[in-house]
């Protein structure tokens, strides 16, 4: 019996599977609809569509830097046991290999690529039928240069530095030194900026508005003239790019100087010119709404 690329995507809305496995499935059942879910659910495959409404927040972000290129990447699974495995950590090693060598666009490009006759939406599939876990390739970035990355807490946050400098200063261990230092102040401090230039100007205007309303409920601040309220602000926005630039924010390694500042100490010593071209910085999770889960209700939900 003849299907249609139709008949594909029907399959795949019902049971949640992939498009290579619903294509799959028709081929080896004649196009009939009925076996071919029927097939998905003796594979394991049609029980990820009831597993995929579960929030996946836990998870590895792992980077990487080989020769000229840098990469970071995370994928989240339900729980931190499975996360935790080193089957799951030996996914995110394979995926992350794939985005180093290959240069996807994107996620959905990056589940399309194949490496050694499988690809990854594939290789996620495979775990997935071991460990019976909703797992997603939430999101990486890839870029070429001279880089430094971080991992901290085994997966928890992971950063990835991009500098500009020339490879014979990239190749010394104190370059090396100092890329690992930033790194880890990135992870550290959370930095929302590289610099001043890179706050969009929608952001100052937001945040002289918030200080401006607070000012004018402040009974000290209220009757003071414009010209001195306009100082203030100006003071309080150099405050704010202290806090939130990564080259204006106080080195937490050591607290004598500025990352900007540190930097040009190095690129001295070294006798040439390193600058911070850009920093990516994943968070486990981050931005992701965990359902809160009564342990209790749920037994003697399963119960009745």
């Amino acid at each position: 019996m003849a299907f249609t690329a139709k008949d594909v995507k029907d399959l795949r809305e019902k049971t949640g599977c992939g498009m290579m496995d619903c294509k799959k499935a028709l081929v080896e059942c004649d196009g009939d609809m009925d076996k071919a879910i029927d097939f998905l659910r003796e594979k394991g495959l049609a029980s990820q569509a009831k597993k995929s409404s579960r929030v996946a927040a836990e998870g590895q972000v792992i980077a990487t830097v080989e020769g000229n290129v840098g990469a970071i990447l995370e994928i989240n699974a339900e729980t931190d046991f499975v996360a935790g495995g080193d089957p799951f950590k030996e996914l995110c090693q394979k995926v992350l290999a794939v985005v180093v060598k290959q240069n996807p666009a994107d996620v959905e490009a990056l589940l399309k690529c194949s490496e050694n006759g499988q690809t990854v939406d594939e290789m996620v599939q495979e775990l997935f039928l071991k460990v019976r876990e909703n797992m997603k390739v939430r999101r990486f970035y890839r870029t070429e240069g001279n880089c430094a990355s971080y991992i901290h807490a085994g997966g928890r946050i992971g950063v990835l530095v991009e500098f500009d400098t020339t490879d014979e200063i990239a190749a010394k261990d104190e370059f090396k030194a100092l890329g690992k230092n930033v790194a880890m102040h990135i992870a550290a401090m959370n930095p929302a900026f590289l610099d001043e230039a890179s706050v969009p100007e929608e952001v100052i205007a937001k945040e002289k508005e918030i200080m401006v309303a607070q000012m004018k409920e402040d009974p000290k601040m209220a009757n003071k003239p414009e010209q001195v309220l306009e100082k203030i602000v100006s003071g309080k926005i150099g405050k704010y790019y202290k806090e939130n630039c990564l080259v204006e924010q106080v080195f937490a390694i050591d607290g004598d100087y500025t990352v900007g500042k540190y930097v040009e100490k190095v690129a001295k010593e070294l006798g040439g010119e390193i600058s911070i071209k850009g920093f990516t910085r994943y968070e486990k999770g981050e931005g992701i709404e965990k359902k809160e889960e009564n342990f209790a209700d749920e037994i003697a939900s399963m119960v009745k």
